[in-house]
């Protein structure tokens, strides 16, 4: 294999985002596995990985990444900062023809960019292979205990974002001496898995479905609820996996028992829009509707969480939403069911994040960009290349060309 380079971009997004997609261990060890491979990192004042820490480990500081093969980021390269005809890793958010970034759609097609995002790589059965998921799982649940916490006066927490990493964090957590309560997770994937390590480190005990709507406890609870616990095809009351992913707009859904058991919620599942919301803004009325905290992890905006009014930050996690007026409230307001729908969550353990994303980008990603792709997976994930969008991704022809 010829010489290769590798140049990890500097954040510029604003707000600014301290996660980078190769730490300065990950680099060394790309470097020691292929050889022939060089790995740069623009310097940057904001990462959570200091200029330093790349230094001590052998990898260069350069600031003109232009005589690199491949840029990696993480959040959107702003357009001006693209350079054409290069090939460029990060997450570009638009695939869905997300308005805001219709400029740098169309900058990447302008400027002759092979864009790979992180969300459209996948395996054969187009499952993602690579993502910050499990972080925001983490914690998402870690603030939806904080939350509670502070909206029954119990106890105070130090927010994730000040803790060093993961480690502290749950050493904090020690500190959470909860009730008897039920906490009910809908998904399966790496968020819920991710949510579901921080229940663990609180060593709260996993009940099923049927004993958390019908047994009492004398601890605090979660049960885990996959689709067919909370959705059905109205005709039978059955539910087909496959007709769900197929046809969710022939479903509707059955969470409703478990809003009047539940005291947090915390939603981590993969909504499609067609898709039944879990709850209606009806059901909010209900004198029986007993959850008071959600953790909306997966943020989409008047999604299947219809209390999801707006995304909150790291530095104001919580809002509330007045049942009665349907509108947003103080955080931990007697009428208001407390929200939090931080839209970046992983962004608080900006580097347990990145070593996770790193090591699954250095050992299921970078084989088939140094290798042989015979799995077509960089070809699978690219938007664009050569000034126009490939054919998976025709779709987007008049967000990125009118």
């Amino acid at each position: 294999m010829a010489r290769f380079k590798i140049g990890v971009l500097r954040e510029e997004k604003s707000p600014p985002d301290k996660r980078v997609p190769l730490t300065p261990l990950i680099c060394s060890d790309l470097k020691r596995k292929y050889p022939e491979v060089d790995i740069v990192v623009q310097p940057s004042k904001i990462r959570c990985y200091s200029d330093e820490e790349y230094t001590a480990f052998g990898i260069t500081l350069q600031e003109d990444l232009s005589d690199c093969d491949i840029l990696m980021g993480v959040k959107e390269v702003p357009p001006d900062k693209l350079i054409p005809t290069k090939k460029y890793f990060f997450f570009s958010h638009t695939i869905k023809k997300q308005a805001h970034n219709k400029k740098l759609m169309k900058a990447l097609i302008e400027k002759k960019i092979q864009m790979i995002d992180y969300e459209t790589l996948t395996d054969k059965k187009n499952n993602r292979i690579i993502g910050f998921g499990r972080y925001a799982g983490v914690v998402g649940a870690y603030n939806a205990i904080l939350g509670y916490g502070l909206k029954y006066d119990l106890f105070s927490l130090k927010p994730a974002n000040q803790c060093r990493d993961k480690a502290e964090m749950e050493e904090e957590l020690k500190r959470a001496k909860l009730p008897i309560i039920k906490i009910a997770i809908t998904g399966g994937g790496r968020v819920a898995n991710g949510a579901i390590e921080t229940l663990g480190a609180l060593r709260i005990r996993k009940v099923t479905p049927e004993e958390f709507l019908m047994a009492t406890f004398r601890e605090p609870v979660y049960c885990q609820l996959n689709p067919r616990d909370y959705v059905e095809r109205p005709s039978d009351h059955n539910f087909d996996l496959n007709d769900f992913f197929t046809h969710p707009e022939n479903f509707v859904s059955k969470f409703a028992p478990f809003t009047k058991v539940a005291d947090i919620y915390i939603s981590t599942h993969y909504w499609d829009p067609k898709s039944p919301r879990m709850f209606t803004k009806k059901d909010l009325k209900s004198p029986d509707f007993h959850v008071s905290l959600i953790a909306d992890v997966t943020c989409d905006i008047d999604g299947s969480v219809p209390t999801t009014i707006r995304a909150s930050s790291i530095a104001q996690p919580f809002y509330g939403y007045n049942v009665n007026t349907e509108k947003e409230d103080l955080p931990f307001a007697k009428d208001a069911i407390c929200i939090m729908a931080v839209d970046n969550l992983p962004c608080e353990l900006p580097r347990n994040a990145s070593d996770d994303f790193g090591k699954d980008l250095s050992e299921r990603v970078l084989p088939f960009v140094l290798g042989d792709d015979k799995d077509k997976i960089i070809k699978r994930a690219s938007i664009c290349k050569d000034g126009k969008l490939t054919l998976n991704y025709e779709y987007l022809s008049d967000y990125a060309y009118d």
